[in-house]
């Protein structure tokens, strides 16, 4: 609609900004170039470090975390992983705590792959599991709206268990087909080799997101074991 967006990086340790896009040098799709004064490099497993005037000296009256921020060499440690263009442009993607370690030690950064999988608008919520496993698993949150337009489609009662729904040999092909597409741009190791449905969508009320709205990782690997021991036993 004619307004430009120019997308930027920063934390409170760093006096928030670190990097931005501006109108003559921007890329879209990256939080831009770290601003005059400010360094930012990569460490071996892509978490984003940070050195400049803007970064904080360490909390309050808490000398373990912060010794714990710094590295050796005195970068700050953002939790970020990303990732930096040769032009200097630097694109988040993921937090580190999020990201899975396969069983075969292959890193995997969940966010991208599950925004991928949100494309098809009968899926509200993808959650990707697979820390310390073989291969990649999907969990999947069915958007209410559409999960209620295809049960109508298809004669079946509104109020339908989503994971019977998805059962519809249609829907399950409609899903499959996804997978499969987003697999394809993709290497082995960061595949989807099998899915299931939530019974309900995640939400804050259940515990299973933050008030952000972020995806409570730990509590979904818990509250859902046996459903995602059945997509390994297959």
């Amino acid at each position: 609609i004619g307004v430009p967006i120019l997308e930027g990086y920063g934390l409170t340790e760093t006096s928030a900004p670190v990097t931005l896009n501006t109108l003559a040098n921007r890329q879209i799709g990256t939080v831009g170039r770290p601003l005059p004064g400010t360094e930012v490099r990569l460490a071996s497993d892509g978490e984003v470090l940070v050195k400049g005037p803007g970064v904080f000296s360490g909390y309050f009256a808490n000398p373990s975390a912060t010794a714990e921020a710094f590295d050796g060499d005195g970068w700050f440690k953002t939790g970020d992983i990303g990732t930096m263009s040769r032009t200097g442009f630097l694109t988040i993607t993921d937090r580190k705590k999020d990201l899975i370690i396969t069983a075969g030690g292959k890193n995997i950064a969940p966010q991208p792959i599950e925004g991928q999988l949100r494309r098809d608008p009968l899926i509200e919520q993808a959650v990707l599991i697979g820390d310390r496993r073989p291969y990649l698993v999907a969990l999947f949150g069915l958007d209410p709206e559409v999960h209620r337009s295809l049960a109508a489609e298809h004669a079946l009662g509104a109020d339908m268990d989503p994971a019977r729904l998805a059962e519809v040999p249609e829907i399950k092909a409609r899903i499959d087909r996804m997978v499969a597409a987003i697999n394809a741009e993709r290497p082995s190791f960061e595949q989807v080799k099998s899915w299931g449905v939530l019974p309900a969508p995640l939400s804050v009320e259940t515990g299973e997101l933050t008030p952000t709205l972020k995806v409570k990782r730990r509590e979904i690997q818990t509250r859902y074991a046996r459903l995602i021991d059945r997509l390994y036993e297959s």
